[in-house]
């Protein structure tokens, strides 16, 4: 665990290392999905777009020393918060850094007085134990969807007794 750990609010010059830590995830995503185009081309814009809906405010930064080294948001849309994304570098990953940023968007969404969700993709089973192991125990929803691009399936998951591809 690493004790110099600060979450701050997100800064106009935390922008291009928050689209690098963007570009990041995504390239994550591509690997465990084993799908190249998830994210298009322009990979850093999703960061961008990400800022313009939920605004800076609802944005906050992992800082090791000078280093910004992940970060968290939170989606807010009625009654309900997600947390859209948490990142986490990897070179700075399982020292202590997600546990402070999810935290803070904890401590963030009971302030406004919602539910709040994440949604980690099925095949990501590291961020699901973390999430569950930080709390989020209530399974809300679950998206089922046909895939026509014949991406490269997992099987099977169990769920209500359905065998399921991940």
């Amino acid at each position: 665990m690493v004790q110099n750990i600060i979450i701050r609010n997100y800064q106009s010059s935390d922008r291009e290392t928050c689209r690098s830590l963007w570009r990041e995830l995504t390239e994550w995503h591509r690997h465990i999905y084993q799908d190249s185009t998830i994210g298009g081309e322009n990979l850093g814009e999703h960061f961008d777009n990400h800022l313009s809906k939920v605004g800076p405010s609802r944005i906050w930064v992992a800082t090791i020393g000078s280093e910004v080294v992940g970060l968290v948001g939170l989606d807010v849309s009625g009654c309900e918060t997600e947390i859209e994304p948490l990142i986490v570098t990897e070179a700075h990953r399982n020292q202590g850094v997600g546990t402070k940023l999810v935290e803070k968007a904890i401590f963030e969404a009971r302030k406004i007085g919602t539910s709040l969700n994440v949604s980690p993709v099925a095949r990501n089973t590291d961020a699901i134990h973390f999430f569950y192991n930080a709390g989020f125990t209530n399974l809300g929803r679950v998206e089922l969807f046909m895939d026509f691009l014949n991406r490269k399936w997992k099987s099977h998951v169990k769920l209500q007794g359905c065998k399921l591809n991940y």
